[in-house]
This record gives structure tokens, C-alpha cells and sequence, in this order.
């Protein structure tokens, strides 16, 4: 494995979830390059699934692609808030709905390339009605779909959200009883 020393980290832009940096890196072969990094607190992603086996969705305009995406439910972790705790009040945000059983399913980095934001996945069930005001900044429309159309869709590039096709690849074994013929 490669070892690389951190020469030096200037901070070049901060905001209320991420910062940017630029960081000057000794490579192993000696030489100094840099590296812009998005440092991400982190974030969460649910894959609620309600007493008919559906998978509740939200679309959202995402104005980097300039898109209306279909995603699961996601939030960003406020300082010193635990995983779960984040995950039940994104729900609540973004649904309106409140699970009576979270389950982590497993985390991973969305772009380590250059961000280190690290999101936590659960499979949320047991959804009952008791939503909290939405964020001023969100616009948010709920959907419905199958358990298997869901799965189908991430698995024919139906999705273009790579955080919910992950996050459905690791709740499909907790979504098997809704997949099978």
C-alpha cells in the first residue's frame, strides 16, 4: 500500500455541512501534489418500507444537475448527532413518517475521490404519520413504489441517485419476501 504524507491542509471555503480544503500531499516517490477534499460531516440514508412492501421515495430538484431526482429519504448529520438519531428526524422531515424500527444495514464513502462523507443506511419499518417541518430549503414529493419495481429500477439504471442504489443493494436481503414472484 502507498504511503502518502500530509504536507499541509489550508482550509479554502467552509459551509454549514462541508468544508473545502486544499491539502499539499508527499507522494511515495517523493514528490508534493494537491488535492482539493470535500470534508462532509457525514449523513444518513433510509430505505422505509411501509406494511404493503412499498419503498417510499422522494423527488427533489437538485440544482447541480439541474434535475428532479427520485432518491430515498437522506439527511446530513448535525454536530454530534448519532446516526440514528439523524436518520429519525430525516425521515420525519422529508415523509412524514416516523419509523417504530430503524436497522442499520451498513455505511460507505459516496465519493472518496475527493469528499470524505461517510453515509450510515437503514432499512426503516413499522411507518406511522408523525412528520416535523420540513427544511426551507427542501421541496419535497413523496412516492410510492413496489419493493420489486424499486429494485428493478436501481438495477437498470432507472436510478440515477447513487446513494439510493446502494442503499437498496444493501436492504434488498431485508426486502426479499417482496421480491419473489
Amino acid at each position: 500500500m502507498p504511503k502518502f504524507k500530509l504536507v499541509k491542509s489550508e482550509d479554502v471555503y467552509r459551509g454549514k455541512a462541508f468544508k473545502v480544503r486544499l491539502d499539499t500531499v508527499q507522494m511515495q516517490n517523493g514528490r508534493d501534489t494537491k488535492w482539493d477534499v470535500v470534508d462532509h460531516v457525514g449523513s444518513v440514508g433510509m430505505v422505509p418500507v411501509d406494511a404493503d412492501g412499498s419503498i417510499i421515495f422522494v423527488r427533489q430538484y437538485r440544482h447541480a444537475v439541474r434535475l428532479d431526482l427520485l432518491e430515498l429519504p437522506a439527511g446530513t448529520l448535525h454536530d454530534g448527532e448519532l446516526p440514528e438519531a439523524c436518520a429519525a428526524r430525516e425521515l420525519r422531515e422529508e415523509t412524514g413518517l416516523e419509523a417504530g424500527h430503524l436497522e442499520p444495514l451498513g455505511s460507505f464513502y459516496l465519493a472518496p475521490g475527493y469528499s470524505s462523507e461517510l453515509m450510515h443506511v437503514f432499512l426503516a419499518t413499522d411507518l406511522r404519520p408523525n412528520p416535523l417541518p420540513a427544511d426551507e430549503d427542501e421541496f419535497l414529493q413523496v412516492e410510492r413504489l413496489p419493493a420489486r419495481r424499486a429494485v428493478q429500477m436501481a438495477e437498470q439504471g432507472e436510478i440515477p441517485d447513487a446513494k439510493s442504489v446502494a442503499a437498496l443493494l444493501l436492504a434488498r436481503p431485508s426486502l426479499l419476501k417482496y421480491l419473489e414472484d
